[in-house]
């Protein structure tokens, strides 16, 4: 990769991550108690993952140091935190096969895959502090099926595939301008 391209892509990587960190900080949220969802809190996770596996890494990291910073509960900022594990397993799979999002079943595919594997890491973390006693009175009063499974299982699941699909319906025009090699696209990556 040139050194035009390396720029263009740190910069667009540090778009996305300040994007990561200033989403926590003022999107709405979606509270069902005890769970709550922060809107499009995804949107520049996915978008980086479109890119290359480096930017995908290096703005789930930043995100969720954006959950920190905006004061959310230790479980919520791990829950956050808990998205490199989609993430790596993600964008290098569209390293791998950058077509796979070119028709309309294989986004749909690979956006659930993604949702599926963001719910086991999110439910992965609530689980530890649920059977360490350390969550909110209304987690316990609801049950662990409720609070944890449906909730926060479920929950992330819809709220992931909401948000990939934002940010593919954002990437899909942005694609044609973009000028460094990206993993997935019209375009084969060049790097």
């Amino acid at each position: 990769m040139n050194s035009k391209n390396s720029i263009q892509t740190m910069t667009i990587a540090a778009l996305l991550a300040a994007i990561g960190i200033v989403i926590p900080m003022f999107a709405p949220k979606i509270i069902l108690e005890p769970a709550s969802y922060t809107l499009a809190s995804h949107v520049p996770i996915f978008i980086a993952m479109f890119i290359s596996p480096y930017v995908a890494i290096s703005v789930a990291l930043i995100s969720a140091f954006g959950f920190l910073l905006a004061g959310f509960p230790i479980v919520v900022v791990l829950r956050a935190l808990s998205h490199i594990v989609f993430v790596i397993i993600g964008a290098y799979m569209l390293k791998k096969s950058p077509n796979m999002l070119s028709t309309t079943r294989g986004s749909a595919l690979f956006g659930l895959l993604m949702a599926v594997i963001h719910a086991v890491s999110e439910v992965t973390v609530v689980t530890l502090f649920y059977w360490g006693n350390n969550m909110t009175s209304s987690y316990y009063e609801k049950g662990y099926l409720f609070s944890v499974i449906l909730l926060v299982g479920v929950g992330t699941i819809i709220h992931s595939m909401i948000d990939f699909t934002i940010a593919y319906v954002v990437w899909k025009p942005l694609q044609k301008v973009v000028t460094i090699p990206v993993s997935v696209g019209g375009r084969k990556a060049r790097y």
